[in-house]
């Protein structure tokens, strides 16, 4: 059996996005990465630029959230009284969901792993890669300036294990919760992109 849905999650500067392209277009898989930024704000009514802000930046300390929500938005709060970035989640985690039934894709980040949890035809990767090397990526390819890059990356990863473990209940990064965890420096995208793409194939 194939695999039907490939996710993908990635330490900041590990070429993980890439590799998802990558293995997406191998397969002729659907990519769905940033297009879901654009597909929630569509249907929550919310500005882009506060879901970008947002989606990824949760924190249990509702005093935090709510202050930082507050910037963005006229109220923290939705119809359905929940604070505006769980009902983003919520939002979200039904289009992540739509998008599988839709058709075979690789689905970037987003805890996409854990929405799609219930799935038995879900193959779900890890790409990690030393800080050095995401470092020097992140400043040649996502145009970081190199004084306080290191602290970006390292920021970015805080966020986004913190965004994880608040909604999935689970360490971001740790191996059992994958079946393929994937050192990108070790093999370079391309490479590992192959691999993935193999391991899709052969998926039981």
């Amino acid at each position: 059996m194939t695999a039907h849905v490939i996710t993908i999650s990635r330490e900041y500067g590990s070429g993980g996005r890439t590799i998802g392209e990558l293995v997406a277009k191998e397969l002729g898989y659907g990519f769905y990465d940033k297009v879901l930024i654009d597909l929630a704000a569509k249907k929550s009514g919310f500005a882009i630029d506060y879901i970008k802000n947002t989606e990824e930046q949760v924190t249990p300390n509702f005093l935090f959230n709510l202050a930082a929500n507050g910037y963005y938005a006229n109220t923290v709060f939705v119809n359905d009284g929940l604070p505006a970035s769980d009902s983003l989640f919520i939002m979200q985690s039904k289009i992540i969901r739509e998008l599988a039934d839709k058709g075979p894709c690789v689905i970037v980040g987003r805890c996409a792993d854990y929405i799609l949890r219930e799935r038995t035809d879900c193959l779900n990767v890890f790409v990690h890669a030393p800080l050095a090397d995401r470092v020097a990526r992140a400043v040649k390819d996502y145009g970081l300036p190199e004084s306080g890059a290191e602290k970006t990356v390292e920021r970015n990863d805080k966020i986004r294990a913190k965004h994880y473990q608040y909604y999935a209940g689970a360490k971001w990064g740790e191996a059992r919760h994958y079946h393929l965890t994937v050192n990108s420096s070790a093999f370079g995208v391309e490479a590992v992109a192959r691999s993935i793409a193999g391991a899709a194939r052969s998926f039981m």
